[in-house]
């Protein structure tokens, strides 16, 4: 068993001043905290894997595709690989956990 806590994991991504933090990474899948500050913008460009967003704090939107969508604290977002996806409109620091599948390359 793994077993992570979000405040350690904040701690880690700050000390490696780092917007993202990869904390696992299995066989069929990978899991980071990804953070984005109010106002921030976000570089990410598509990826070659499916990803499952969880935002664990903070407000923003979310663009993925066509579609957008107003995300905060338990909003759970599934973007396909190879999808121009960006969030924006952040207007409350955001933490967010991602899992790639398969892992991130």
């Amino acid at each position: 068993m793994k077993a992570f806590r979000l405040d350690q994991l904040e701690a880690e991504r700050l000390a490696n001043d780092g917007a993202y933090l990869q904390f696992l990474r299995e066989r069929n899948m990978s899991v980071g905290l990804y953070a984005l500050d109010a106002g921030e913008p976000d570089p990410q460009t598509p990826h070659r894997e499916d990803e499952v967003y969880l935002v664990v704090s903070g407000r923003g939107s979310l663009t993925v595709g066509e579609e957008t969508v107003q995300v905060g604290r338990g909003s759970v977002v599934y973007v396909p690989a190879g999808v121009q996806h960006r969030f924006h409109h952040i207007t409350e620091d955001l933490r967010i956990l991602v899992v790639f599948s398969p892992p991130e390359s």
